[in-house]
């Protein structure tokens, strides 16, 4: 029994010690650590209990690796569906994604223009067919229809800003000569 006892209790630090190193390298979420540590061998049985425990001490946080893993994709330039979506692969439900855009980029408006005009410029507005061809790409980032037309709104403003102002001042010192 007792030797049975020792087998438990060296399985288990080894686990501990599995998990402590997959975590001092970077956050993970609960379900990553599951599928490390069954592809190493270890049995689901045996590595639930030890998750809990180092989550109970601190050491796993699924909200800290929601964080972590959110504002990295946010850098990257993907959207709230597909930073959402990533989370809930990786096991993580319930986060607001709002505040860590909000610290990160600001508001998803400002991602997704940044995102546009980082890949397409602020050139004049495209035509139909190439203005689905971006609209396509900005979904595959994550950003939704609504959002995306929003932007088309935003920039149609702007650039008529930037073009008709000088062509205005124009007119209106010919008027007035």
């Amino acid at each position: 029994m007792s030797k049975k006892q020792d087998a438990a209790d060296c399985g288990h630090l080894q686990i501990k010690e599995s998990c402590l190193r997959l975590l001092a390298c970077r956050e993970h979420s609960r379900k990553e650590l599951l599928n490390k540590l069954l592809v190493k061998g270890f049995g689901k049985d045996e590595i639930l209990p030890v998750i809990e425990e180092l989550a109970l001490q601190g050491w796993q946080s699924d909200s800290r690796y929601a964080e972590s893993y959110a504002r990295h994709r946010i850098q990257k330039g993907y959207g709230p569906n597909a930073v959402a979506y990533e989370l809930r692969q990786n096991g993580v439900d319930a986060v607001n994604l709002e505040d860590i855009v909000q610290k990160t980029a600001g508001s998803w408006m400002d991602l997704l223009e940044q995102v546009y005009t980082k890949k397409y410029g602020l050139g004049p507005l495209p035509d139909r067919k190439e203005r689905a061809k971006r609209s396509r790409f900005l979904m595959q980032r994550g950003f939704s229809g609504a959002m995306i037309n929003a932007l088309y709104d935003h920039l149609n403003i702007k650039l008529q800003g930037t073009f008709h102002a000088p062509f205005e001042n124009n007119l209106y010192h010919e008027k007035n000569d």
